[in-house]
């Protein structure tokens, strides 16, 4: 994988699409406008990576990983999924979740599963996500975790929702007091 700064979509597909050869590489994350995962095959990444830079790419970075995350190279490990999925459980959500596989709203337990399934070796539409949060009116998204990686995606968005992050005590009541109508 390799993040492609700088370039914008449409460039780093076209780029993927001169590297790949008898090998795969494509879009995993599309993070921002300004900031495009690849994956694939090490060769055809390393190409694509190139191929970005002599498109105008400001940078092109490997990222030290260890599988092709969100690539057609996950296929096998989609299917070990969807096997252990099906043992689980799922009930119809109680608040609506977005999916970013498809960008869209799921209530279905069995199309939520394949959703998961599919995302395990589909492109993440972060950008798209952020969107469709934005246009159902949340005025918010809270990160619920140690990083902080997903508030920037989402202000480097562009205008939507705001950004905060669950990492402590203390941002867990402020994220309590924004749900509770407290200003922050």
């Amino acid at each position: 994988m390799a993040a492609i700064l700088g370039l914008a979509p449409e460039l780093v597909a076209q780029a993927c699409a001169q590297a790949a050869g008898d090998e795969q590489v494509a879009a995993a994350n599309l993070n921002d406008p300004n900031q495009i995962v690849i994956a694939g095959h090490a060769g055809a990444v390393a190409r694509a990576c190139d191929a970005a830079k002599a498109l105008g790419a400001k940078r092109a970075l490997p990222l030290p990983v260890s599988a092709p995350f969100h690539s057609a190279l996950m296929r096998p490990a989609a299917e070990r999924l969807a096997s252990a999925l099906e043992v689980i459980e799922f009930r119809t959500p109680a608040i609506p979740v977005v999916n970013n596989v498809d960008v869209a709203i799921e209530t279905d337990p069995a199309r939520i599963k394949d959703a998961l399934v599919r995302q395990a070796y589909s492109p993440v539409r972060w950008i798209e996500t952020v969107q469709k949060i934005a246009s159902l009116g949340s005025s918010h998204v809270v990160e619920c975790g140690p990083g902080k990686v997903l508030m920037g995606l989402v202000k480097r968005c562009g205008a939507g929702p705001d950004a905060l992050g669950i990492f402590d005590a203390d941002s867990f009541a402020k994220a309590l007091d924004l749900v509770n109508g407290v200003a922050v």
